[in-house]
């Protein structure tokens, strides 16, 4: 789903990016290697480059949000074209020490790849609007199914499009 300003909607780009259960790894370095591992790049997209990205972006401060939800991305658009943008949702195999200022481990990572800081930044909007709804939250800490989270986030985005 477009949204009026452009920007693609959250429900959208998870669909796109996909959900990742049972990811190894004891720190944020071995959850965001393997992800990457896992996760559908576009083809303009190398993977190792990638990684470097988003590691290079953790090292800067991390991306640990509270709520055991990180929010990791590279600190520059990877991607040019809209249509490449996405977000991957992955729960690790056990919570992780992220360096959360609430100091909750992360159970929940949602890495971002956007087309602009534009849209960065608007999808990073939407996301920590989604990470304070406590039914959303509810849905991560239950590692729920990719069909009950795509919907949920769809219906939300729905409303606020009324």
């Amino acid at each position: 789903m477009e949204n009026p300003d452009g920007s693609t909607g959250i429900a959208e780009l998870l669909g796109r990016g996909g959900f990742y259960y049972r990811i190894p790894g004891a720190s944020p370095k071995e959850i965001l290697s393997c992800l990457v591992e896992k996760v559908r790049l576009p083809v303009s997209v190398q993977r190792q480059e990638f990684l470097a990205a988003v590691l290079e972006r953790e090292d800067l401060m991390s991306t640990a949000v509270g709520n055991g939800v990180a929010l990791p991305h590279p600190r520059n658009p990877v991607v040019s074209a809209a249509s490449d943008q996405f977000a991957a949702l992955a729960f690790p195999d056990k919570p992780v020490d992220w360096g959360a200022l609430d100091g909750r481990p992360v159970d929940a990572v949602i890495l971002i790849v956007s087309a602009s800081p534009k849209l960065h930044l608007r999808s990073l909007q939407r996301l920590s609007f989604f990470c304070r709804d406590g039914k959303f939250r509810s849905l991560l800490e239950n590692r729920g199914p990719e069909e009950a989270v795509l919907s949920y986030v769809k219906k939300t985005e729905e409303a606020w499009t009324i």
